[in-house]
């Protein structure tokens, strides 16, 4: 047997069936679907249950969703105290360099949980009050952006 001589073996290979070619085919009109009803159209609409009242009707709704709510990543006044030395200059960009938050969302809120004895001055979009007395208490300053 050489190169040039091999074939594929018998009936391994088939042609897929056209559909609608034609009554010599075998699947000519109706393509095999038979005659109207559900199963011969095309398709049903998404969520269709059969007439059944699809789920998304089925359940209850209730409240809404806020596209307009702003999430700021959240620091604590412990934590600055922690990872900062003293006199140190905290913004937006370099509490993400340092890996105390992954990115800054909508901003940053310093929150004042913990205790706070260096003096820093930060930058961040929001302050709770106690850290804004906690940092200022401590000889700090803070600036909103």
């Amino acid at each position: 047997m050489k190169l040039n001589e091999l074939q594929a073996s018998e009936g391994s290979r088939t042609l897929r069936t056209r559909k609608g070619r034609g009554r010599s085919a075998g699947k000519g009109k109706t393509s095999g679907r038979g005659q109207k009803g559900q199963k011969a159209r095309s398709k049903t609409r998404l969520g269709f249950e059969g007439g059944q009242m699809p789920l998304y009707r089925r359940i209850p709704k209730r409240g809404f969703t806020n596209i307009g709510r702003k999430e700021y990543a959240i620091v604590n006044v412990a934590t600055l105290e922690e990872r900062f030395d003293d006199g140190a200059e905290i913004t937006p960009t370099v509490l993400v360099e340092s890996g105390v938050i992954k990115n800054e969302l909508n901003g940053i809120k310093i929150l004042g949980e913990g205790e706070l004895t260096k003096k820093f001055t930060v930058k961040a979009s929001k302050f709770s009050k106690t850290a804004v007395t906690a940092i200022e208490s401590a000889g700090g300053k803070t600036e909103v952006i």
